[in-house]
């Protein structure tokens, strides 16, 4: 987004705080001007999100008073910078976060709850700004695509006070989804769009999917949104996605004709540096004979080691963009599925 703004506005640009992710911060980055790179916590938060909230308000006070500011929000704000309301501790915004991802609520919810311990969520950026004009550009990657919840509402309208931010949002899961849709119809593929977006439990959505790729007509199914997984004490390795995806490969067992991708849009699944998984209907066989078992896997929540086992993990490295996670169904011919499961390691979506 930060390389965009500069795409665009070139010279015009003073001055640019870019608070990332780890390893997310593009290169390209480092050789532009006046540009500070603050690399921050997610998607729990940290002690630096704290230190990268104090440079967001630092960075805010030192705009001169006829800079119009800029700003570029996507999801992860939430957890990457943060102010706390005074006499809130680190360590109930941490509770807050550790029983919200494992509790399996909302993302709405969540950032809700987030924004009620904070100085700069909620519309907290408003407020300071006063009736200073600003613009603030989002991708969304939650239900509605409303800035008042788009990273817990950094840049969201504040109750009651009226503010000069123009806000656009724009790009969202729809505009995922139908880039999936045109790229599997220009390869000549029959596609099933999705109507709305989903936000179940991982398990039951894999039930859904695995269910409606079988008795759909079409070659391929597309679903957007996040799913949600209830968390045991002491879960191992994994993301929701991934946690998906293994659901899914128990039911694919016996359908060679069909496969499954769930993968997060930022490249990252959980707190894992996989953005998901690619299962088939061998996926639980290859489990197995890595002496594992796909149920105690889902039930101990450590499904990123059993599809690591069994080879079906998709590293795609930082993509550039957040919008929430893809859910791909994809069903082959026969003849097609047998040169898949002949020939996966080497597959190619293009050559179906």
């Amino acid at each position: 987004m930060a390389l965009g703004a500069h795409d665009a506005l070139g010279r015009a640009i003073e001055q640019t705080l870019v608070i990332t992710k780890d390893g997310h911060a593009a290169p390209q980055l480092l050789a532009l001007p006046d540009v500070e790179v603050i690399e921050s916590s997610h998607p729990m938060p940290s002690e630096r999100s704290l230190a990268a909230g104090q440079s967001l308000l630092n960075w805010l006070k030192a705009v001169p008073a006829h800079v119009q500011p800029l700003f570029l929000i996507s999801g992860g704000a939430s957890s990457l910078v943060e102010v706390l309301e005074e006499g809130v501790t680190f360590e109930q915004l941490s509770r807050l976060n550790a029983e919200g991802h494992a509790s399996g609520i909302g993302i709405a919810e969540l950032n809700a709850r987030r924004s009620r311990l904070s100085r700069i969520k909620g519309g907290g950026v408003a407020r300071i700004l006063g009736e200073r004009p600003a613009r603030a550009l989002f991708i969304s990657d939650v239900p509605g695509d409303d800035p008042a919840v788009i990273g817990s509402g950094i840049l969201g309208p504040a109750t009651g006070i009226p503010d000069r931010i123009e806000r656009v949002v724009i790009a969202s899961l729809d505009h995922a989804v139908q880039a999936v849709c045109t790229t599997a119809e220009a390869w000549g593929l029959d596609v099933r769009k999705p109507t709305g977006r989903f936000d179940d439990d991982a398990a039951r959505l894999a039930v859904r999917f695995t269910h409606e790729l079988h008795l759909n007509s079409a070659q391929v199914c597309v679903w957007g949104g996040e799913s949600t997984v209830q968390l045991p004490p002491h879960p191992g390795r994994g993301g929701r996605n991934q946690h998906l995806a293994l659901a899914a490969a128990r039911l694919l067992a016996g359908q060679p004709q069909m496969m499954l991708l769930a993968a997060g849009t930022d490249g990252t699944d959980g707190v894992t540096e996989d953005a998901g998984a690619l299962v088939d209907s061998e996926t639980c066989a290859r489990v197995s004979v890595a002496e594992m078992d796909a149920d105690d896997c889902l039930r101990r929540a450590d499904s990123g080691t059993a599809l690591a086992a069994s080879g079906d993990l998709i590293h795609t490295g930082p993509t550039g963009t957040n919008v929430g996670d893809l859910v791909i169904g994809l069903k082959l011919s026969e003849a097609a599925a047998r040169i898949v499961v002949e020939g996966r390691d080497g597959l190619d979506a293009r050559v179906l």
